[in-house]
């Protein structure tokens, strides 16, 4: 098992990351093991695909600069990982996630819905890469992180100014890399534009959205790395 410490915060001013061929050798020796328990998986959440996901085995930060590289793998082997709680495998979950904050200084945290495999959580738009966020050989956060908070709130990236370098979390097998966006709006009117848009899908990604002013607004299901982030920044960091 992976051994538990502290989330640690750090920023960046940018990020090198890429793909390579590296194969990651957990997928392979528990196939069997890997495939049983998607299908019970799927048994449970019809809703979930065994895509291609990104995960990154190498990484270093030095001068401001997070390197790292990514292998690719199939969602099922991922979903196992996280179920037999991350053992070290040489790999992490390492994804961009956009924070949303308001004009009066809070950040708005979607809760996950009932049918996606984190159902309950609550954290900021995110995911874990995939192909489609390879571009010119690299891994790009800033186009990940745009498409996670159009897809999961409905909300225009370009209607948010996004903060220079990145908030690098580290939560045991997760790394966050947190790009704060700006809105000149306030959190409440913020929040009724997303509800209004989940509204209008069949089957949205979120179930409701939160408003955080303060660590007084935490909640037991805000993922680690939310809560290290959230509480370095109140802190004024």
């Amino acid at each position: 098992m992976r051994e538990t410490t502290a989330p640690t915060v750090q920023h960046v001013d940018r990020l090198d990351l890429g793909v390579d061929a590296t194969v990651w050798p957990f997928a392979i020796e528990n196939r069997i093991k890997i495939d049983a328990l998607f299908a019970q998986l799927r048994r449970a959440q019809p809703a979930l695909f065994n895509g291609r996901v990104l995960l990154l085995h190498r990484r270093a930060i030095e001068g401001g600069v997070m390197r790292g590289a990514f292998l690719e793998t199939d969602y099922a082997s991922f979903a196992a990982w996280q179920r037999w709680g991350w053992p070290e495998t040489g790999v992490v979950d390492c994804f961009a996630a956009a924070a949303v904050q308001s004009a009066d200084g809070a950040f708005l945290l979607g809760v996950m819905g009932d049918h996606t495999f984190h159902a309950g959580h609550i954290y900021f738009p995110c995911g874990t890469p995939d192909p489609s966020d390879v571009i010119d050989g690299k891994v790009d956060f800033d186009f990940s992180a745009r498409r996670e908070l159009q897809e999961e709130t409905g909300l225009d990236a370009a209607s948010f100014t996004a903060e220079p370098g990145w908030a690098v979390v580290t939560d045991g097998a997760l790394i966050a890399a947190i790009k704060v966006m700006r809105s000149q709006r306030d959190a409440e009117s913020l929040r009724a534009d997303i509800l209004e848009n989940l509204a209008r899908e069949l089957q949205p990604e979120l179930s409701d959205i939160r408003i955080v002013r303060s660590t007084a607004d935490f909640d037991p299901m805000m993922r680690g790395f939310v809560k290290a982030f959230l509480a370095h920044r109140f802190a004024g960091a």
